[in-house]
């Protein structure tokens, strides 16, 4: 009787310490893991911060990377700058944006908010950080400016868009090639609409987006056109446009944003 006694007990002893193992165990790989998980996540992240890429996903006011969620976080599109001095000479091109940079060209220097270029009088410009040589500076960022109020501005049909783009944008002061270039980013987005809702931002565009430049410039002229696709035709009192008379040290910008 006792060896039987014995013989009923050791089985289930062995059972149970088999579970508890199977729980320690299942503990162990969880805890592995995750200490595995942050520790790559905590280093990846050092690495981007290493690398400068450590900017947020979302900017300063809520805005993510895509386009039109929110009419307040439009996506301003390709703003170039062209530099024109009297003579060659070194600039430094400082940004003040309040929102989230996502693209540059050439790179952002972060050490002084810009760029800073050797300036020739043609327009051409040497990158002092890689030594090449650019046509203009170029940036886009995700803006919290809401600019889907209309108060006024120009109701033109998708197919005459190439015209009233060439008519206005010279009348505003851009030269054939800037106005040319700009029509050329431009066009394909508009020219398929029947209608487009066009305004040209003032102060809430330059106010969001802040250039110093040294030395300072003679002129500037920053043209930024906010366009809203139409089904139908909008009236909408004309907006009044400024001209622009170059003088000495001249700096040109143009860009904008779509409003869905």
């Amino acid at each position: 009787m006792p060896n039987i006694k014995n013989n009923s007990v050791k089985p289930k002893i062995k059972q149970q310490w088999s579970t508890k193992k199977k729980i320690v165990i299942g503990f162990a790989i969880f805890f592995a893991a995750f200490f595995i998980t942050t520790a790559s996540a905590f280093a990846y992240h050092e690495y981007q911060v290493y690398l400068g890429n450590d900017q947020p996903e979302q900017s300063p006011n809520g805005c993510g990377n895509s386009i039109n969620e929110d009419p307040r976080c439009d996506i301003e599109l390709k703003p170039v700058i062209y530099l024109y001095p009297t003579r060659s000479e070194v600039v430094n091109v400082k940004l003040d944006y309040s929102g989230m940079l996502i693209s540059n060209y050439p790179t952002f220097d972060k050490a002084i908010s810009g760029w800073r270029v050797t300036a020739s009088p043609d327009g051409s410009l040497v990158n002092k950080a890689d030594g090449k040589e650019y046509s203009y500076l170029f940036w886009e960022g995700v803006s919290g400016v809401d600019y889907s109020k209309f108060e006024n501005g120009f109701v033109v049909k998708g197919s005459g868009t190439k015209d009233f783009l060439q008519s206005t944008l010279s009348k505003l002061g851009l030269t054939a090639r800037e106005y040319n270039e700009m029509i050329v980013y431009w066009l394909p987005k508009m020219e398929n609409n029947k209608y487009n809702l066009i305004h040209f931002a003032g102060k809430e565009y330059t106010d969001s987006a802040k250039l110093t430049i040294t030395p300072t410039p003679d002129s500037v002229l920053r043209v930024f056109m906010v366009f809203k696709p139409l089904d139908k035709y909008q009236q909408i009192p004309v907006e009044k446009l400024s001209s622009f008379e170059r003088k000495g040290f001249a700096v040109v910008e143009w860009g904008g944003t779509e409003i869905k």
